[in-house]
């Protein structure tokens, strides 16, 4: 029997976050990430298929750099 090994990453250290965690992450709604990422020109989505993941240092770039969203 293989037993399945639970990895916990923290977030602090992921590369890419979903949705709920970039939420967790920014204490920005999932809403308005989806709705910034819809966005073609964003710079911090990477699409897999169709779920979408928050490039963790990009978006601390931007974030660092936005005065409002």
């Amino acid at each position: 029997m293989v037993r399945e090994r639970e990895l916990n990453v923290p977030i602090f250290q992921k590369q890419n976050l979903t949705i709920e965690e970039a939420a967790v992450y920014s204490n920005i709604g999932q809403h308005k990430l989806r709705e910034l990422t819809a966005d073609e020109r964003c710079p911090f989505v990477l699409w897999v298929g169709n779920k979408r993941l928050i490039k963790r240092r990009q978006f601390d770039e931007y974030m660092s750099r936005a005065y409002s969203i």
